[in-house]
């Protein structure tokens, strides 16, 4: 962990959100899009799965944001990055004729035949990446200062980012080629783009993580500079009590404290609450020793993530600057 420290999400042109599904990845790209549109950035976030979430955390109860994308908040774009639809988009820009590819991709066996086909989902949805990247106003300047991806998760994210170079590789010449190695320019310009993992504090996201970071150390050569520790516990109790679990199990079953529940059902939730809290604590060192890496730790959120008010509570923490130990 030795060096100079990470460098602000915020002065990438391309921030990629991975990690195992259940790690709140979709509510992390959010938190950075509040954050990137809070320091003035103008963002573009993008989802890459059908079912879109990011409306639903930035914008509750508006339509779904769809392949043509709109604004939740100011200085928020969001899009739905649909493959056919952006192979549609592609085909016309290479053949110019809208109604014979409109023909052509409404016809159901071509469909079935592209749905059973491997590897041209991901490379059209990073082609559009790479094109919405690429986008400028009318004075120049790019259209959008940060463009935040919510990739599959890990095992299909890893997929999703080596079909650029397996592309490259394969098909030496041509257009494809030619447009395909644009694409894995921008991913692997550590300038321009990082990979951002998401994680919990707990044992399988975090033996998953550290696979995910060594994978895309040793093959993709996409700069990996943190890692984001989600949802993890607070201390639960005040300082001076770090044992109220403990005390509370002594007391006599006689004991009434008013109208709280009895002590029995209090010592079982403070020991809950203790034992959370140091099973974070301890995959939270795991996690720096197994990536070597430093990581951002983001708070749990007790009533759970439920709209723009907790999306807003973690842009903050997530800003912070990158720690190196555990506390």
């Amino acid at each position: 962990m030795a060096g100079d420290a990470p460098r602000s999400l915020l002065d990438r042109r391309l921030v990629i959100v991975t990690g195992k599904g259940g790690t709140g990845k979709t509510t992390v790209a959010a938190a950075l899009a509040v954050a990137a549109a809070r320091a003035g950035r103008r963002v573009l976030v993008a989802e890459m799965a059908a079912d879109e979430q990011i409306v639903r955390l930035l914008a509750p109860g508006t339509p779904p944001v769809g392949y043509a994308g709109r604004e939740l908040l100011p200085g928020v774009l969001a899009q739905r990055i649909d493959p056919f639809e952006a192979l549609t988009e592609y085909l016309v820009l290479q053949i110019g004729i809208r109604p014979l590819v409109e023909t052509v991709m409404r016809n159901q066996g071509f469909r079935q035949l592209m749905s059973a086909s491997p590897g041209w989902r991901e490379l059209i949805t990073l082609g559009k990446v790479w094109h919405l990247e690429q986008m400028q106003r009318s004075d120049g300047a790019p259209r959008f200062d940060l463009l935040i991806i919510d990739a599959p998760a890990t095992g299909h994210g890893m997929t999703f980012l080596d079909v650029p170079r397996v592309v490259v590789s394969a098909v030496r010449a041509g257009p494809l080629h030619h447009h395909t190695e644009r694409v894995e320019a921008l991913l692997s310009d550590p300038d321009k783009t990082v990979l951002l993992p998401v994680t919990t504090a707990e044992e399988l996201p975090a033996r998953e993580t550290a696979e995910l970071v060594e994978r895309v150390r040793g093959e993709l050569g996409i700069a990996v500079d943190r890692v984001v520790i989600n949802a993890v516990a607070a201390a639960p109790f005040p300082a001076g009590l770090e044992d109220l679990d403990e005390r509370l199990d002594r007391l006599p079953d006689s004991v009434r404290l008013e109208t709280l529940p009895p002590t029995t059902v209090l010592a079982d939730c403070s020991r809950y609450l203790r034992a959370r809290y140091e099973l974070n604590r301890r995959f939270v060192g795991e996690i720096a020793e197994m990536t070597r890496l430093p990581f951002v730790l983001l708070p749990r959120i007790p009533t759970g993530i439920d709209g723009p008010s907790a999306i807003e509570a973690l842009a903050e923490p997530l800003m912070a600057a990158p720690r190196a130990e555990a506390a």
